[in-house]
C-alpha cells in the first residue's frame, strides 16, 4: 500500500521527479567519467610503460612518476656509461614531449630507434620504420582515432611530419620521432628524459641497479626497476590526483544533496493536509519519516541508473572518437552508488522529520 502510495506521488509531480533523478545521474555521471578518466589514463601510462620491455628505468633528479610530464635535462652520454656495467644489455635514450596538436593530448617519445627496438621490436601493422627525419610512426590506436594511415601528413610541434608506419600499441607513446629531430625540435640537443635499461638476464636486474646507483653522481637520479616503478603509477602516489578525486566526489554529494534537499522539502510543505490526514488514521512518526526516505531512496534508485548508462554511453563515444581511455570500473560504480544514496538519504532527513513533527490538527487546518 505505501509503495503504491510513493508510486503515485512521484507521477503526480513528473517535473520535480525528473529533476531529482536527473540531479542524482549527473552526481553519478561526473563521478564516474572523471574517476574514469583520471584512472583511465594512469592505468593506460602503466601498461604502456610495462610493453616497452624494459628492466630499469632511469630518470632526473626530481622527476615526476608519469613519465612525459618531465623536462630533459639529463645528457645522453650519461647512457654511454651506464651501458659499460657489466649486467647491462642494453641502453635507450628517449626524449619526451607532450602535445596539444589537433585538439588532443600526445605524448610523444623521441626514440634512439636501434636501441628501442633492442628492448622490445615493434609490430608493424601497416607501412616500416623511419628512412627521413620528417617521418613519424604511430599506434594503432592514435590512426583509428584519428582517421589516419600511413602517407598522412600530421601537423606536430608546429612541423610537418608524414606517417611512414602504424604499429601495435603499448609501447610507452602513440607517436614516435627520431631522437635527434625531436632533440633539434626541443632545442634539447644531446639530451634524454629517460633511460630504459635491459638486463643481460632479467634476473640481474637488482645487481643492475646497483651498479647504476654505484656511478659517480648518479645518487640524485631516479633508478628504479619497472617493477617498482610501475607500482608507484597509483593514485595515491601521484601529486594532487587523490586530492582532485575527493574534491570531484565533494562536488557529486553537494549537487545530490541539495536537489534532494529541496525536492523533499517542497513535496512535506505541498503535502501538509495528506500528512495531516495520515496521522489523524494512526500514522506513527516512524511511518511518514519511512514514507518520505522510501521515496527518495526511488528517486535515487531510478538517478543512479540512468548515470550508469550515461556514463558507460559517453566512456565509450569518447574512446571511438579520441585515444583518451575512459576506465569505469566495478569498484567505483559500487562507490558511485553508496555516495549518492547516503547523499541522497542525508537530503531527505530533515524534511522527513518535519513531516513527522506536524501536529494533526494543524495539519488538517492548514490550506
Amino acid at each position: 500500500m505505501m509503495n503504491k502510495m510513493i508510486v503515485a506521488n512521484l507521477a503526480n509531480r513528473p517535473v520535480r521527479s525528473v529533476i531529482s533523478i536527473a540531479a542524482i545521474a549527473l552526481e553519478v555521471a561526473l563521478i564516474l567519467l572523471i574517476v574514469g578518466f583520471s584512472i583511465g589514463l594512469l592505468n593506460d601510462s602503466r601498461s604502456r610503460q610495462a610493453g616497452i620491455g624494459a628492466d630499469v628505468i632511469v630518470l632526473p633528479p626530481g622527476a615526476s612518476n608519469i613519465v612525459g610530464l618531465t623536462s630533459a635535462p639529463m645528457p645522453v652520454k650519461i647512457g654511454e656509461i651506464i651501458a659499460k656495467q657489466p649486467h647491462v644489455a642494453v641502453v635507450s635514450p628517449v626524449l619526451m614531449q607532450v602535445s596539444t596538436s589537433g585538439g588532443h593530448l600526445q605524448n610523444i617519445f623521441g626514440i634512439d630507434l636501434h636501441s628501442f627496438e633492442a628492448l622490445h621490436r615493434f609490430t608493424y601493422l601497416k607501412g616500416g620504420t623511419f628512412q627521413r627525419d620528417n617521418v613519424i610512426l604511430v599506434d594503432d590506436i592514435y590512426a583509428n582515432g584519428n582517421h589516419a594511415k600511413v602517407g598522412d601528413t600530421v601537423n606536430l610541434l608546429n612541423q610537418n611530419f608524414r606517417i611512414c608506419g602504424i604499429v601495435t600499441h603499448g609501447q610507452g607513446a602513440r607517436i614516435f620521432l627520431q631522437l635527434s629531430k625531436l632533440q633539434e625540435l626541443n632545442g634539447a640537443t644531446g639530451r634524454a628524459t629517460a633511460f630504459y635499461i635491459k638486463a643481460d638476464d632479467p634476473a640481474n636486474t637488482d645487481a643492475v641497479l646497483g651498479e647504476i646507483k654505484s656511478i659517480p653522481h648518479m645518487e640524485t637520479y631516479g633508478v628504479h626497476s619497472m617493477s617498482e616503478y610501475l607500482s608507484m603509477l597509483t593514485p595515491d602516489n601521484i601529486p594532487m590526483l587523490s586530492t582532485f578525486i575527493r574534491i570531484v566526489i565533494g562536488i557529486s554529494v553537494t549537487i545530490g544533496f541539495i536537489v534532494i534537499f529541496q525536492a523533499m522539502y517542497a513535496a512535506v510543505m505541498e503535502r501538509t493536509r495528506e500528512i495531516g490526514i495520515l496521522k489523524s488514521l494512526g500514522a506513527s512518526r516512524f511511518y511518514i519519516i519511512d514514507a518520505i526516505l522510501r521515496e527518495t531512496a526511488l528517486l535515487a534508485v531510478g538517478g543512479i541508473i540512468v548515470g550508469i548508462l550515461i556514463s558507460f554511453a559517453t566512456s565509450a563515444t569518447i574512446e571511438k572518437r579520441t585515444t583518451l581511455p575512459v576506465d569505469i570500473t566495478s569498484a567505483w560504480i559500487i562507490r558511485a552508488v553508496v555516495i549518492s544514496i547516503i547523499g541522497s538519504l542525508a537530503g531527505a532527513i530533515y524534511p522527513a522529520f518535519k513531516a513527522a513533527q506536524k501536529d494533526p490538527i494543524d495539519a488538517l487546518a492548514y490550506e
